[in-house]
C-alpha cells in the first residue's frame, strides 16, 4: 500500500499512507517481493544485540539527495531496518468498530503501524517532490524489558510530502468503482454507506474526471462504462442509486471485470485506479487474493492500474482485503460511518490523484555504538529485505500529496552511551522522470532524553499511545507500557490538549477495550 527490522532477512523479498489513490506501474521482481513480503505474525523479535561497540562507519548526517547506487555505509546489516511506505489505515478502523459493538478485535487483525499512522502529524513539509525526514524521541518510564536493564526510549521516524496545490492542480482521475451487491452488504453501513460515500464523491470530482462503475455478487455487471463526469453527474448518481443487493460474493469476478473496464476506460495521462468497496467475505468463486489478482497481472504491469480498497462492515475480510491491496500495489481503509465516508471520499480521495512519490522506502540505520537493541512497531508484512533498498525493481509505495508516514521503534541504548542513535533514509522515484532520489535525516541520544509523558511533544504521546494499545491488543508489548486504564487516562488528556476529536475516539476505544478484557 510488504524484514529487515534490524535483523537480516535474506530470505525475504522485497505499500500509507494511509495513504490514498496511489500509483505506479512495478516489474515483476517487485510484484514477486511483494507477494513473498511475510503476514502479520504478531509481535516482532528484537533485534540488535551486544556483539560489540564497533562495527559502524562514519555516520552520515543531514540530507542527501539524488543519490543512485552505493551501499549502506552507516551500519552492518543486522543494525538495519527496511520496509516499504504502503500504509494503511484499515486496521484501526475495523478495531474501533468491533470495540463499539462490544469486542475486542481479534489479534490477526491489528496492525500496529495502522493504528499509529491513522493520526495527524506536525512534521516539516518538503518544498518540491519526495519527502521530509524527521526524527525525534523520549524516554520511556518503566522497566517493561524482556530479558534484561538499561534505558529505553521511543524514536519516532516521521515522513511527509508537500501538501496539494492551492489551485487544485492536478491530472485527472479515471476511476473504476467496483461495488460489492452481495447479499452481506444488506447489513446496515455496507452498501448504505457505499452508495453514500459514492454519492458525495460525485459532488467532489471534477468535470475532467471519468468514473466507471462495475458489481459483483454471483456474477459481475458493468452499470457504468467510463464516463466522463462533466454533464454526466446526474446519470452517475442514478446509477449509484440503482445499486440493490444481491446473492453470494464472487471477488474475483468483479476484480476481473473492474480491471478489464479500467483498461478498456484508460486515459493517458490521467491516474488509472480501481477502487474497491467490499466487506471481502468471498464465498463463491475464487477466494485467494494471489490467484484473484494474477488474473488482472498485466493490467496492473503494463498499465499502472493498482487498486484501493475500502472496507465495510461488522464482519470484514480484512486478511483478504489487505492482500488484495498488497497485490495490486494499492492500499486499504476502513470506513463505519458517514463521518469516515466522508473524511475519505470527499476530504481525502480527489486531492490524492497527484504523486509526490513512487516506489518509496525507508531504510533505518542503528548505530551499534550507542544502541543495543530495538524492535519496529509493526510494518511486519511491509518489510523490505535490507539488501533491497536500493534495488528499484522492488517495490516500494506510490504516496500523494500532504500525506506523513510515522514508525515507531523501542530502542535500549547502551548505559551512558552519547551521540548518533539513527539515521533515516527514504529512497523514491520521482513521479515525473522515474529518477532515484534520496533524503535523510539523524537523531541523537540528547534528542531522546526528554520523558515521554511529561515533557515530549504532544504528537509523539499521541503515537505512543496509539502504538502501546495496538500491541495490548495483539498480545504484545512494547518497554514503558502502561495498564489500558492509564493509557485511557494518557488519551484523554491529550485529546482535550490537541482538541482533536480523533484521539478523544481512540480514548474511548481504549476505555472499551479495557472493559471487555477477559
Amino acid at each position: 500500500m510488504r524484514l529487515g527490522t534490524g535483523i537480516r532477512r535474506s530470505a525475504v523479498a522485497g505499500a500509507i499512507a494511509g495513504a490514498l489513490l496511489l500509483t505506479g506501474c512495478s516489474g515483476e521482481t517487485g510484484s514477486k517481493a511483494r507477494a513473498d513480503r511475510a503476514s502479520n505474525g504478531g509481535p516482532r523479535a528484537w533485534a540488535g544485540g551486544s556483539g560489540g561497540t564497533g562495527g559502524s562507519g562514519e555516520p552520515a548526517t543531514g540530507v542527501e539527495e539524488g543519490t543512485d547506487e552505493g551501499e549502506q555505509k552507516f551500519a552492518p546489516p543486522d543494525y538495519l531496518s527496511t520496509f516499504a511506505l504502503d500504509v494503511d489505515t484499515a486496521s484501526y478502523g475495523y478495531a474501533v468498530r468491533s470495540l463499539d459493538e462490544g469486542r475486542r478485535p481479534e489479534p490477526s487483525t491489528v496492525r500496529p503501524e495502522e493504528f499509529v499512522n491513522s493520526f495527524r502529524q506536525e512534521y516539516d513539509r518538503p518544498e518540491g517532490n519526495g519527502f521530509s525526514v524527521s526524527l525525534d524521541g523520549a524516554r520511556v518510564n518503566g522497566t517493561d524489558d524482556p530479558d534484561g536493564d538499561g534505558p529505553w526510549s521511543l524514536v519516532r521516524v516521521g515522513l511527509a510530502t508537500r501538501l496539494a496545490d492551492d489551485g487544485g492542480e492536478r491530472p485527472p482521475a479515471a476511476l473504476t468503482f467496483v461495488v460489492d451487491v452481495s447479499g452481506s452488504m444488506a447489513e446496515p453501513g455496507r452498501l448504505d454507506l457505499v452508495k453514500d460515500s459514492l454519492s458525495l464523491l460525485t459532488d467532489e470530482l471534477r468535470d475532467d474526471d471519468s468514473i466507471a462503475l462495475v458489481t459483483f455478487s454471483g456474477e459481475a455487471e458493468t452499470r457504468l462504462t467510463m464516463t466522463r463526469v462533466g454533464d454526466s453527474r446526474e446519470r452517475i448518481r442514478r446509477a449509484v442509486a440503482d445499486l440493490e443487493p444481491s446473492d453470494s460474493t464472487n471477488l474475483e469476478a468483479g476484480v476481473t471485470t473492474g480491471y478489464e473496464e479500467a483498461v478498456e476506460g484508460r486515459r493517458e495521462g490521467a491516474t488509472n485506479r480501481v477502487v474497491l468497496l467490499s466487506d471481502a467475505l468471498a464465498n463463491t468463486g475464487e477466494t485467494q487474493a494471489d490467484a484473484i489478482l494474477e488474473r488482472i497481472a498485466t493490467a496492473r504491469k503494463r498499465h499502472g492500474i493498482t487498486l484501493f480498497g475500502v472496507g465495510v462492515g461488522s464482519e470484514y475480510g480484512d486478511a483478504l482485503m489487505e492482500r488484495l491491496a498488497d497485490k495490486g500495489d494499492g492500499s486499504t481503509t476502513y470506513v463505519s460511518d458517514k463521518e469516515e465516508a466522508r473524511k475519505v471520499f470527499v476530504d481525502q480521495l480527489p486531492a490524492q490523484v497527484e504523486l509526490r512519490a513512487r516506489d518509496a522506502k525507508a531504510q533505518v540505520a542503528f548505530d551499534r555504538r550507542t544502541v543495543e537493541r530495538f524492535r519496529l512497531i509493526g510494518y511486519e508484512n511491509r518489510a523490505v529485505a535490507d539488501e533491497d533498498f536500493r534495488n528499484d525493481r522492488v517495490d516500494g509505495g506510490e504516496i500523494g500529496p500532504g500525506h506523513t508516514v510515522t514508525a515507531l521503534y523501542a530502542v535500549q541504548l547502551r548505559p551512558g552511551a552519547e551521540g548518533e542513535i539513527a539515521k533515516a533514509t527514504v529512497r523514491w522515484l520521482d513521479p515525473a522522470t522515474r529518477a532515484p532520489r534520496e533524503r535523510s535525516g539523524s537523531v541523537t541520544t540528547g534528542a531522546v532524553d526528554a520523558a515521554l509523558w511529561s515533557e515530549a511533544k504532544p504528537r509523539l504521546q499521541v503515537t505512543a499511545v496509539a502504538a502501546y494499545f495496538a500491541e495490548e491488543l495483539r498480545g504484545g508489548t512494547v518497554p514503558g507500557a502502561p495498564a489500558l486504564d492509564t493509557l485511557a487516562e494518557r488519551a484523554g488528556a491529550l485529546a482535550e490538549s490537541t482538541e482533536d476529536p480523533s484521539v478523544d475516539r481512540l480514548a474511548e476505544a481504549i476505555r472499551r477495550a479495557d472493559r471487555l478484557r477477559g
